[in-house]
């Protein structure tokens, strides 16, 4: 009796990622060419091999794939701070948040480690659990915030959380379809889609205590060792209960056994139900490499020029996998995001579209400006430009406007020009601020920008 065959396909188009750089890409290039079958590879059957001078991709099923141009979005995967402990948790995709839940709801307190914008939305969202959050850098969010926003937001932590929540406005992408048994087979090496800026709606991030927030945040420190019970037991070490307040940092032991402990570098120690590691990400490019010659950036992704093209013929990247080399934009930078994402996969399409009618492409305009819109402690902000004056070296200057409890504006200005903005809450600038910095507007006879008493939609329309 004969074997049988793996399938095969080809396609003119292949694009591997089920993320939204992935799905962005394939939508595109579905309006581009509607008599196509444009094939999207998600992260389920697992990639096992490109081989570009036969054009094919192997997936782990036995599935091959022939494509005329193929598009890399598998993602990033998350940097656990270690890897097989049952008790450390990597919030990533919906998978594992939806696993994090579970986890939740029998939790009394839990430590976060990390300081990136999935950390930042689990601290606010978290509610009857008690939540010890350590820090490598002074002030928290710093990817984004310096630390004048860090203090404004700081304070939203202590306060009850309104009940009214922003409304979003964005598609939500699900996949049809999945079956439990599919998940469990697939195995915690097997990376779903990363999760949009809407993550949490729809779970029920609740412990097992009746407060809202209740969190102490440990800062300047990382892990330094991480015990299980029995572990610690035998170390006669001590953990701390619970900091109760600012003033009473309490020197009493926790009389608590936790299922885990974690030892900080500032030589602090405490106890919880699990650890969720979020500590950023690193591009998920490991599949692609062996066999091939892919150039990568210090970051480890794939490099990409331009038009989104790697250095293998017919290959382009987008999203957390690759990595941006032309010569950016004075007002863009790449970050790992989940607008970046959309954008990068939205503008591959256009590339590999463009190559294959022989057409020529320019580098799109989201490219100009570095612009991101997302929620923090269910505050509106908007990052523009040169946010936190990366790269401007020291003459460039601030200007603030802060009203607590309701709105934190930061602008950043060298030569009379506005090189970049931190808009938290309700402002109504981002599109003036993004028409200054796009114009390079000499703002030098204008005073103080910010004079709440100024209209300055008036000025600039």
């Amino acid at each position: 009796m004969e074997a049988a065959r793996p399938p095969s396909t080809a396609g003119r188009f292949v694009v591997v990622g089920g993320g939204i750089a992935g799905v962005t890409c394939a939508e595109q290039l579905a309006i581009q060419f509607p008599s196509e079958d444009i094939l999207l590879i998600t992260a389920r059957p697992v990639i096992k091999a490109v081989t570009n001078f036969k054009q094919c991709i192997l997936t782990g099923d036995g599935s091959q794939h022939v494509y005329e141009k193929l598009c890399l979005c598998a993602g990033a995967k998350p940097k656990l701070i270690c890897e097989g402990n049952p008790y450390v948790l990597g919030i990533r995709d919906t998978d594992s948040a939806q696993e994090f839940q579970k986890q939740l709801t029998k939790a009394k307190r839990i430590m976060i480690i990390g300081n990136g914008g999935i950390a930042l939305e689990l601290v606010y969202e978290i509610e009857g659990c008690e939540v010890i959050w350590a820090i490598k850098d002074k002030a928290i969010g710093n990817t984004f915030f310096d630390a004048g926003a860090a203090e404004f937001l700081t304070s939203k932590l202590i306060a009850e959380k309104p009940e009214a929540r922003m409304a979003h406005k964005r598609t939500r992408y699900t996949t049809e379809g999945r079956k439990k048994e599919a998940q469990t087979k697939s195995g915690a090496g097997n990376l779903g889609s990363a999760l949009g800026p809407d993550w949490h709606e729809g779970l029920n991030l609740k412990g097992t205590k009746e407060f809202s927030h209740k969190v102490h945040i440990e800062t300047m420190c990382e892990v330094k060792k991480i015990y299980l019970q029995e572990e610690f037991r035998i170390s006669k070490k001590k953990s701390l209960p619970f900091p109760r307040d600012r003033c009473n940092q309490s020197v009493t032991t926790d009389k608590e056994a936790w299922p885990v402990y974690v030892e900080l570098t500032n030589e602090k120690t405490y106890g919880c139900d699990f650890i969720v590691s979020a500590t950023g990400v690193t591009p998920n490019t490991e599949p692609f490499l062996c066999g091939n010659n892919f150039d990568l950036g210090e970051d480890g992704g794939l490099k990409v020029d331009a038009q989104m093209h790697t250095s293998v013929s017919d290959v382009y990247a987008a999203g957390d996998i690759c990595t941006a080399s032309w010569p950016p934009s004075p007002f863009w930078q790449q970050m790992r995001l989940w607008t970046q994402a959309r954008q990068m996969g939205w503008y591959a399409a256009k590339c590999m579209a463009a190559a294959s009618l022989g057409e020529s492409i320019d580098l799109d305009f989201s490219f100009e400006l570095f612009a991101h819109v997302t929620k923090f402690f269910n505050y509106k902000v908007v990052l523009l430009g040169k946010y936190n004056a990366q790269g401007l070296g020291s003459d460039h200057e601030l200007m603030l406007r802060c009203t607590k409890g309701q709105e934190y504006v930061k602008v950043v200005m060298q030569n009379g020009q506005m090189m970049g903005a931190v808009l938290i809450g309700e402002t109504d600038l981002e599109e003036t601020f993004e028409h200054l910095i796009l114009n390079q507007t000499d703002l030098s006879s204008y005073g103080d920008l910010l004079d709440p008493n100024i209209d300055l939609e008036d000025y600039f329309d």
